[in-house]
């Protein structure tokens, strides 16, 4: 592909889709089916946005793998993901992104095989790259972000990442490339004490951000 002025990427849970309530509600499904008991909702703490749900599910008391990896997880996260929506304005800004010159691309913990089923088609249609769970080292670490600007043969000092977690921040400082802290998503304004470049409180923001960083 022709290599594009910039590039802006971004997380997926908590900056493009809300998949909030449906995460919780496969992690509780999937604890309640293996532990044979149900797992009420005050079982999960605030830390459930944050952490891998397989980690969540083994303070649940499911260290099963074949259980916190395998089918019964994917049909739980699958029945629960039918209620996500994208947040407000994700089309739109990323549509203005596109039009403006801009690689879209996205870096997420979800494997790519799930984005059929959790993005809507009128929104993935616009990424040009997507780096997912086992493609590269997890954020922090900011070897996914190196691997899609690879891909989009864009220069770190030309790219942005946006991201809603102390993790994502983390991880756009690691690669190299500005940050933009999602103050819509799960951490909130609490976001700030980790020092993104940029903090928006909407994603009707993002353009005009993206063009203040990059020119």
């Amino acid at each position: 592909m022709k290599p594009a002025s910039h590039a802006v990427l971004f997380d997926l849970d908590g900056v493009l889709l809300d998949s909030r309530a449906a995460m919780r509600r496969a992690i509780l499904g999937t604890a309640t089916a293996a532990l044979g008991t149900l797992v009420a909702d005050d079982a999960l703490g605030p830390e459930t946005d944050h952490l891998p749900h397989f980690e969540i599910l083994s303070h649940l008391g499911v260290h099963d793998q074949d259980i916190a990896l395998g089918p019964v997880w994917e049909t739980a996260l699958a029945v629960a993901a039918r209620e996500t929506a994208l947040f407000p304005e994700a089309v739109r800004s990323v549509r203005r992104l596109r039009s403006s010159g801009a690689a879209i691309g996205v870096v997420t913990m979800q494997p790519r095989s799930r984005l059929p089923w959790l993005v809507p088609r009128e929104l993935s249609s616009m990424f040009d790259v997507v780096v997912g769970w086992g493609d590269a080292e997890p954020k922090p670490s900011g070897a996914g972000i190196a691997l899609a600007l690879q891909h989009l043969r864009v220069p770190a000092s030309r790219a942005c990442f946006i991201g809603d977690s102390p993790s994502d921040i983390a991880a756009a400082r690691a690669a190299g490339v500005a940050s933009i802290g999602a103050e819509w998503g799960y951490t909130g304004p609490a976001l700030t004490h980790h020092t993104p470049d940029i903090l928006l409180r909407d994603l009707s923001q993002v353009p005009r951000a993206v063009g203040e960083l990059l020119g």
